[in-house]
């Protein structure tokens, strides 16, 4: 038995002719960007850039998003280089089992669980607050009761009402979950609506919401060091380089699903070429559009609002209250982000569901989870559980909580990529590269020490959370994985 056992590259060759059949090299530079602005821009900027801004940088959140593009730019680098010689589809989970052995793989795999599943949840939450936002605001009906949209450690600012579970969160998963198992696909021409609506909404925002900038929000940009509580007691580091890192471990959320270009690279026409152009380019477009989003959202709402009013629903309540005469606006963010919102969270479930269908082929999980519906042929028994997770999570746990913790999961699994780059060069020099990461190992490194930084920035309380999932993971490893696992025991 070995814990670093390492899944042949011929192995995993084999399963990419079986089930890729050769993908046509067909995506452009051009196509690889467009791939990778609707993949970026999602719930993430709608969401989680209030929450920086409240708990760790004020208006210098901008700042965060620079330095959050940064660590995906090079972690994107390794990402492709690493998807151009391994084409299959598999993520971080089967770079790692090639490169680093069994033990890295179930880690990143873990990991990866946490990174999904959380993201879902948190994405869920925001989806419940956009909700109301939308019977409230646009319907003019009565909201859905505080008690049955929060979670159990959430009170009313004025202490009137205390959450009990998050109804439709739980809801607007278990929906998408259903459709996942019957293998409902998106389709791609709603999709492409979906995307031409988000960009057009954050354009819409920056250039209408630009006039109502309120110069006085914005006199201190970078805040003098200082602690700050939250409503749930939990402590952040505000102001100064420790909050400016903090809103970019915070706001890198926004930036989860940049890597989608790099999986493509087995379809690129000229990955050489056009791999760091889809890359750097769609991530160059969308962080120059986050950084004026950032800018006039906390121009227009004051750092008090981000921490009392609006919460995951802050873009819209900035507008209903600042920008007058632009109602129509914040009734369009609201039904526009609800349905991205979706599209979003139904694409972390089929992630999830991958993951797991994946690890339990290879023997790490039970083969419950790799058991395929006769009829609608998908792994339905790993999406319900999925749904039990992904549900638990929606229901009973605050979005700001979940949120870091899909940040820090998606940072270490980062991580992991950039050093998976140096080792496959030294273990494999010989091995075909359509696309290779420049300046190795400078660049993986930096990326490295970027991604290691944003999760010193999200401080100890998320640092405690990614220990324990891991250690959970331990646990099922030796316990299960490694008995079972195919590579390990080859005669079961």
């Amino acid at each position: 038995m070995s814990l670093f056992i390492k899944k042949p590259l011929s192995q995993l060759m084999n399963e990419s002719a079986d089930s890729e059949k050769g993908l046509k090299r067909t995506l452009s530079a051009t196509s690889l960007i467009s791939l990778g602005i609707g993949a970026i821009i999602g719930a993430g900027l709608f969401v989680r850039t209030a929450s920086a801004a409240a708990q760790y940088a004020g208006p210098s959140v901008t700042i965060g998003f620079i330095v959050a593009a940064i660590g995906c730019a090079l972690a994107g680098l390794c990402y492709a280089e690493l998807s151009s010689s391994i084409p299959i589809a598999g993520s971080a989970y089967t770079y790692s089992y090639a490169t680093m052995g069994e033990l890295v793989a179930w880690i990143i795999g873990w990991d990866l669980i946490l990174e999904y599943a959380v993201g879902a949840a948190t994405v869920g939450i925001a989806w419940s607050e956009y909700l109301n936002n939308l019977l409230e605001k646009v319907l003019g009906m009565q909201p859905i009761p505080y008690e049955w949209c929060h979670s159990p450690f959430e009170h009313a600012i004025n202490g009137s009402a205390h959450g009990i579970m998050n109804l439709p969160a739980l809801f607007i998963v278990s929906i998408l979950t259903l459709l996942l198992i019957k293998g409902t696909q998106e389709s791609a021409i709603v999709n492409s609506i979906i995307v031409i609506a988000k960009v057009t909404i954050v354009i819409l925002i920056i250039v209408f919401g630009w006039s109502f900038i309120n110069p006085v929000n914005h006199e201190t940009y970078i805040p003098k060091p200082s602690i700050y509580t939250d409503q749930q007691g939990i402590q952040h580091n505000f102001g100064g380089i420790m909050g400016i890192l903090g809103a970019a471990g915070v706001v890198f959320f926004a930036f989860i699903g940049f890597d989608a270009v790099s999986t493509a690279a087995q379809e690129a026409k000229n990955p050489k070429r056009d791999m760091p152009i889809g890359i750097l380019g769609s991530l160059a477009i969308c962080t120059v559009l986050y950084i004026l989003f950032a800018h006039v959202l906390t121009g227009v709402a004051s750092l008090e609002d981000f921490r009392t009013s609006g919460k995951e629903a802050s873009v819209a309540f900035a507008i209903n209250k600042y920008m007058t005469g632009f109602g129509w606006l914040g009734k369009l963010v609201t039904v526009a982000i609800l349905g991205g919102f979706s599209s979003v969270i139904l694409v972390m479930l089929l992630g999830q569901s991958r993951v797991f269908y994946s690890m339990s082929k290879d023997g790490l999980l039970p083969k419950v989870f790799s058991a395929v519906h006769p009829k609608y042929k998908t792994p339905y028994k790993a999406s319900l559980f999925i749904l039990i997770l992904v549900g638990l999570f929606a229901a009973f746990v605050p979005g700001d909580i979940v949120g870091d913790m899909t940040s820090i999961g998606t940072l270490f699994a980062f991580i992991l990529v950039c050093v998976a780059v140096i080792v496959l060069r030294k273990t494999n020099p010989e091995m075909k590269r359509e696309f290779k990461t420049p300046l190795v190992p400078f660049v993986p490194i930096l990326g490295i020490i970027v991604c290691s930084a944003m999760i010193y920035g999200l401080g100890w309380t998320n640092w405690l959370r990614l220990i324990v999932w891991l250690l959970v993971g331990f646990i099922i490893y030796f316990g299960y994985s490694v008995k079972h696992s195919k590579l390990n025991n080859p005669n079961k």
